[in-house]
């Protein structure tokens, strides 16, 4: 078996350091003994974007001008897949907290980037994803969020707020009416499924495959969309 290699160690602020390993062209980022992300396990990160993009379809306005916002670059296979989906009048910010993610997509893993960085319709922030939720009022179509292994603080306590009901109170006033919501989860988890619920969502949860190729463990995306006739 070819050896894991570690290449560089990220300080994560508020949390512990994430590891960038290499095994032969397989690329892992490693948090203590929780694998967040495997560059041959790109599906479910792909449907995140992909899924989002098919419920916005279905409003009024469809894809036309679509303002996203994702959390969390990490191996930028949302980002991509968001690409892919968009037309040339789409606007995508990522936030990104860690610099040393930046620089491993610019470095380490160039090839697997493709470039997506500098597509003219990406804004890339570094800073925690929760001040544009929390600053924000009908500025985005979509939000989608991978920045922890599920709906709790894992990579830093603080995320937390993200998902308790007044973050999910933030998120649904940053998302335009029709917007979504996507959060990507290693886990089904019943008591977060309640909590957008209760905060108004019409939500949907989708099992999803790890691989893109339908294969490796189940994933579970939660789309919550806020209602159309859901204005200020």
């Amino acid at each position: 078996m070819v050896p894991r290699e570690l290449i560089d160690v990220a300080e994560v602020p508020g949390g512990e350091p994430l590891r960038l390993f290499r095994r032969g062209a397989d690329h892992m980022i490693v948090l203590e003994r929780n694998e967040l992300m495997n560059s041959r396990m790109s599906g479910s990160e792909e449907a995140l974007a992909v899924m989002t993009c098919e419920r916005l379809r279905t409003r009024a306005g469809g894809l036309r001008g679509v303002r996203m916002l994702i959390g969390g670059y990490g191996m930028g296979f949302t980002l991509r897949a968001a690409l892919a989906e968009l037309g040339p009048d789409a606007r995508i910010e990522v936030a990104e907290l860690v610099p040393k993610i930046i620089e491993w997509a610019e470095g380490p893993m160039a090839e697997l980037t493709a470039g997506c960085l500098d597509d003219p319709r990406v804004r890339l922030v570094m800073e925690d994803v929760a001040a544009p939720i929390f600053d924000g009022t009908e500025t985005y179509d979509a939000i989608l969020l991978d920045v922890d292994n599920g709906p709790d603080g894992l990579v830093r306590p603080s995320n937390g707020r993200l998902y308790s009901a007044r973050g999910l109170a933030a998120a649904k006033n940053a998302l335009s009416p029709g917007g979504v919501l996507a959060v990507w989860s290693a886990a089904s988890d019943p008591k977060f499924l309640k909590r957008l619920g209760d905060a108004g969502f019409v939500v949907d949860e989708v099992a999803v495959k790890a691989r893109s190729n339908g294969k490796g463990p189940r994933h579970v995306i939660w789309f919550a969309t806020k209602r159309e006739d859901d204005r200020r």
